[in-house]
Order: structure tokens, then sequence, then C-alpha cells
């Protein structure tokens, strides 16, 4: 599973959602799927954008856990989507 760490970086960065939003201007809807997880996927330039934006590498933003390492709730949530 990718996990997107977007809440962490924030957080590093000082910045709320809505100031995230101006900044990259991309809408508080889009950035809210990406920031809970709900995102499909997500556009080189988006991720550009963040990266510049919140100083940061795209490593920082996006890191691969395998399923058995992931916790309990995060598992059930992925198998219930299939």
């Amino acid at each position: 599973m990718i996990v997107v760490n977007l809440d962490v970086m924030m957080a590093r960065n000082k910045l709320s959602l809505t100031e995230l939003s101006q900044k990259v201007g991309i809408s508080l809807a889009n950035l809210s799927i990406l920031k809970t997880g709900k995102a499909k996927a997500i556009r080189f330039s988006t991720l550009e954008l963040l990266c510049d934006v919140l100083h940061c590498q795209p490593g920082d933003l996006l890191e691969y856990v395998p399923d058995d390492e992931l916790p309990s709730n995060l598992a059930k949530q992925k198998y219930n989507k299939q």
C-alpha cells in the first residue's frame, strides 16, 4: 500500500490545509482526498507543486508499506475497497 504523508509534511512546515491549498492552487477537496489516503493517483505536476511548497522530495510524501506491516485498521480499509 502507498501511504501519503502529506499531514506530516504540512506539520513540519506549519501549514494548514487551507494555506497549502492557496499556495499550490489545488482545491481543499482534492487536497483532503490526498491527505486522507483516498486518492487513486497523483499527477507528477501536483507532486512537483507540493514538493516545491513543502520543501521536500517525493519520497517524503509517498511511502510504500508492505501489507503485512500495515496497521490492522489500514489493512481492513484496503481490503474492503477491493
